[in-house]
């Protein structure tokens, strides 16, 4: 696990494969110690890891063998291969739409790109210039998109402006932010409800206009993010004060810093949330973020577009070579688990939740590297691999960035924050839960997570850091609650994301009622504590860079 080496003259980092993000170059509050990298104690976790990893990676390929018991049960659920392997796992419906599209998206991106370019090459570099080009654009891209229900989405975008832009009386000016969100959350309750809107509904003669779907026809999948957006613009123009005269150097800065009530306009505001990279799925910007971008692009290097390429390009091979070789997926949907060990269902658990980050991962990225060839710098959404977490805290920030980035500026503070943590925490999940999917099951997960980051936050306000950081004991308790947060991660995502309720119910059983499961739990959870001091580690590394990604 040689932490660091020597090439070119310069020192190089094991922590230096965690992707960059603008504002996490600063000291830490604390003084890292010394690395432990060669220590007789991080040699035998190496040891360890050396022997444990390639068990987790051999357990799911094994129960995923032709050979298995419980095959001719989950094997109507896989494809015919793209590789040399004969089959693959595309049973998951949202990487596989993203999967089947990828021509189609790559050939959207040069579409844009392109003319992007050459407009600019032409002189046209101005922010209104650049505005008025992603409002073309996104117009056409909407229409081929949804068609005839593009037009719904405008009038649901033009409602919102007007809202936001008109004259309110006081008591509603006051309530404003919860009038926006719940309103607009209203507004996706009721495309849930009715399917998007069908225009046969009005008037039988109007049927046929709903034949006009366009590629993409269900628009209402994808509005949860152009919610967000239109939040972002109606708040960004509600909190709006003087502009300062010093323009703002970093992606929080540009978030807060207003502009003149001027840059709050039709034009900025289609482009902004109709901007055709982040349109689908985002990453998330703010108005005020993405208006300071159109007037001061900012300086990306040809250097950072192909690394970022580079990291794209290895996740999706990566995906690519877990669902030819682990049919996870399959198997957790026809429930072919019959006779599985404790260790061998926790696997398939596991392995589902590493597909759940990378089909979230791949299509962000993308969407991101377009954007960055662009020249527009969207916030990283994954900071962390999902094997690199051990605080439910730390998980929230980096799970879903640039979501964590919305809701902090838009519903944590304004809800009281830290003053009033719980309830702040409790009313953010809940939204979150109910923004993603109106099931119990999503609920339950919101619940859960609110629940579990209690023990966390009352740890660390009785046994703070500052104050026993340098005590020997204080590594090994903080890894020992690291474990138990790490269980309560996978259990709450579990529930909300792979197996639901009963699925966890019955995993739970057979870890908790038989002897392997008994036997299985006392292994994992010291491979886990072995794991939380490599991750401990791995900070520290960072930490010694003047580094802090706060997850």
């Amino acid at each position: 696990m040689g932490a660091d080496r020597r090439a070119n003259g310069r020192k190089h980092y094991i922590s230096e494969l965690t992707v960059d993000i603008p504002g996490s170059k600063r000291r830490a509050e604390i003084e890292p110690p010394p690395s432990r990298w060669r220590t007789l104690e991080f040699k035998f976790y190496t040891l360890a890891f050396i022997v444990v990893v390639p068990l987790l990676v051999w357990s799911p390929i094994n129960l995923s063998s032709p050979h298995n018991p419980n095959y001719p049960y989950y094997s109507y659920r896989l494809s015919l291969g793209w590789w040399f392997l004969p089959e693959v796992d595309d049973s998951d419906p949202q990487y596989r739409t993203f999967r089947s599209g990828f021509p189609s998206l790559l050939a959207l991106a040069a579409a844009f790109l392109l003319p992007s370019h050459l407009i600019r090459k032409a002189g046209f570099t101005s922010a209104s210039a650049r505005a008025n080009f992603i409002v073309i654009f996104a117009l056409i891209m909407l229409v081929a998109l949804h068609g005839v229900s593009a037009f719904k989405v405008l009038a649901i975008l033009g409602a919102n402006f007007y809202a936001a832009r008109a004259r309110k009386p006081a008591a509603i000016e006051r309530a404003w932010p919860l009038v926006v969100i719940v309103g607009n959350m209203l507004i996706l309750f009721a495309n849930e409800k009715f399917d998007g809107y069908h225009f046969g509904a009005l008037h039988s003669g109007l049927k046929s206009l709903d034949d006009l779907k366009g590629a993409y026809p269900r628009w209402h999948i994808t509005f949860n993010i152009t919610m967000l957006r239109i939040v972002s613009f109606a708040l960004d123009y509600h909190w709006r004060t003087q502009p300062q005269s010093t323009p703002p150097t970093d992606q929080r800065g540009r978030a807060a810093q207003a502009h003149p009530e001027a840059e709050y306009n039709p034009v900025n505001y289609l482009a902004y949330t109709l901007y055709p990279p982040l349109y689908i799925a985002g990453p998330i910007m703010s108005f005020n973020d993405f208006v300071w971008q159109l007037q001061r692009p900012l300086d990306i290097s040809t250097s950072d577009r192909l690394k970022y390429l580079l990291r794209f390009a290895f996740c999706m091979i990566t995906m690519e070579t877990i669902i030819h070789t682990m049919y996870v997926v399959a198997i957790k949907d026809a429930r072919a688990w019959v006779g599985m060990t404790p260790a061998q269902l926790s696997m398939i658990g596991f392995w589902n939740l590493v597909i759940v980050w990378l089909k979230l991962l791949i299509p962000w990225r993308y969407f991101r590297l377009w954007a960055l060839f662009d020249g527009v710098d969207a916030p990283e959404n994954m900071v962390r691999c999902v094997a690199n977490n051990y605080s439910v805290l730390g998980f929230w920030r980096s799970w879903h960035r640039s979501y964590n980035l919305w809701i902090v500026r838009y519903i944590y503070i304004p809800a009281g924050g830290a003053k009033r943590v719980v309830l702040s925490t409790f009313l953010v999940f809940t939204f979150v839960a109910l923004w993603h999917d109106l099931s119990f099951r999503l609920l339950a997960w919101g619940w859960l997570v609110t629940l579990f980051i209690i023990p966390e936050i009352t740890a660390r306000a009785l046994v703070p850091e500052k104050k026993y950081g340098d005590r020997w004991w204080y590594r090994h308790v903080a890894a020992m609650g690291g474990v138990v947060n790490i269980l309560l991660l996978m259990g709450a995502n579990l529930v909300g994301f792979v197996l639901g309720l009963d699925g966890m119910q019955h995993l739970i059983h057979q870890l908790v009622t038989t002897p392997q499961g008994w036997a299985f739990m006392a292994f994992a959870t010291s491979c886990l504590f072995i794991g939380v001091q490599i991750m401990f580690e791995y900070r520290n590394d960072e930490a010694r860079r003047g580094i802090d990604r706060r997850c």
